[in-house]
């Protein structure tokens, strides 16, 4: 009698607890105001990080437009404090848009519009079904056998416009050591020791890809974060590591063209800083494809209206490179966050080759030491057919000046 009495009093406790609702599956709502302040918005990421009762993956959101009643999708951000990541379609100068947020008790499936996966060499990226842009997380060979110091991993190649067209190129016959969109400092001292990251040939340094820490797919964007290692090859005993740097990309929604964040920030891996040197190029840089070094079928074009010509080490916020490809246009545009050191940064832009990078060492020698970081950002655009400067405009706006988002009682 009393095992029975024992049972009964189980099943119900077990009851009560089924009965009582977990405080993020409680009805819970939050009206959100976005104003678009000086600049029209159109596509525009936008993030808000969210009370706790809101900010977990585990909790089902819905997130509706009140102007029409339409439901929008949202997407939590990986990185911590977590934020609700949305796209706002279109909103004027001065204008403002409710939303409204609620929890859900049950969850809806949303298919990705975004795909981050991996190959087992490469992280690949799809943007509505279409492939946008590839990281090489395995080293990459060199094709020539007496060249094998060319070989490279943590980069990005190929870079894709929407209709297939390659934007970037590696192990060109002219510059073997240029990949994609990479990183990699030039004149550097470490130790007293000269180091070039960006020339494999010299053979005093080497960037690789160490490891992938994180993989995102959503409706609202899609990406990765990876951990990169920058390399002493002449410190005495072998090998050092000098630098971790870690790159966040997130590749968003959009239809007509691809848009995405790329985020590096370096720091040194011991407590000995590296001294990075006054020099004409280097950082972040990204090469053309080899169709482009045909006279005429390349150039550059900057925010300042600059080109080839007369833009080398000129300061723009943004550059795009484009050219032609069996007589289609396509390019990239790269824009350079305001938070950036030295911004506006310098741009080395090649006098003849399909390649250019944002280059603040231009301007004078600086030190990545333990007591700081190196963080860098930047937004690409990538499109067919000529770019609308005037698109490239709002999107570096978007980037550099963001709607404002406010909670509303």
């Amino acid at each position: 009698m009393l095992n029975q009495r024992m049972l009964l009093c189980i099943f119900a406790a077990l009851a009560a607890s089924v009965s009582v609702q977990p405080y993020v599956a409680e009805s819970a709502e939050l009206t959100l105001r976005v104003s678009a302040g000086e600049h029209a918005r159109e596509n525009t990421p936008v993030s808000v990080v969210l009370p706790k009762q809101f900010a977990s993956k585990d909790t089902s959101i819905t997130l509706t437009r009140m102007s029409d009643g339409e439901t929008i999708s949202a997407q939590f951000d990986g990185v911590k404090p977590a934020k609700l990541v949305w796209l706002v379609d279109k909103l004027a100068p001065g204008k403002t848009e409710l939303y409204r947020l609620a929890t859900a008790n049950i969850t809806k499936k949303v298919a990705p519009r975004v795909v981050c996966k991996d190959d087992g060499k490469q992280m690949i990226i799809d943007v509505n079904g279409k492939p946008a842009l590839f990281y090489n997380h395995a080293r990459v060979e060199s094709p020539n056998k007496n060249e094998l110091y060319y070989g490279r991993s943590g980069y990005i190649h190929p870079l894709l416009t929407p209709n297939g067209q390659r934007v970037t190129g590696d192990f060109a016959a002219d510059h073997p050591h240029q990949h994609g969109i990479m990183f990699a400092w030039t004149n550097t001292t470490y130790e007293k020791r000269p180091l070039n990251f960006w020339d494999q040939k010299q053979r005093t340094a080497m960037v690789e890809h160490e490891r992938v820490k994180s993989v995102e797919s959503g409706p609202v964007y899609g990406g990765f974060t990876s951990v990169i290692r920058h390399s002493d090859l002449k410190a005495p005993g072998g090998k050092k590591q000098v630098l971790s740097e870690s790159w966040r990309v997130a590749v968003f929604a959009i239809d007509d063209g691809f848009l995405f964040d790329l985020t590096s920030t370096q720091r040194v891996a011991n407590e000995s800083p590296l001294q990075i040197n006054k020099y004409h190029y280097g950082a972040m840089a990204i090469r053309g494809p080899a169709e482009w070094l045909k006279p005429g079928a390349g150039d550059f074009l900057t925010s300042e209206g600059k080109t080839r010509k007369d833009g080398n080490h000129s300061r723009p916020r943004w550059c795009d490179l484009y050219g032609t490809t069996n007589g289609v246009v396509s390019g990239v545009a790269i824009m350079s966050h305001p938070d950036n050191f030295r911004f506006p940064q310098p741009v080395r832009l090649h006098p003849s080759k399909p390649y250019f990078s944002f280059s603040p060492m231009v301007l004078g020698g600086f030190q990545i030491s333990a007591k700081s970081e190196y963080r860098s950002r930047f937004r690409y655009f990538v499109h067919d057919g000529q770019l609308d400067v005037e698109r490239a405009e709002r999107i570096w706006n978007d980037y550099a000046h963001p709607p404002v988002v406010t909670f509303e009682k």
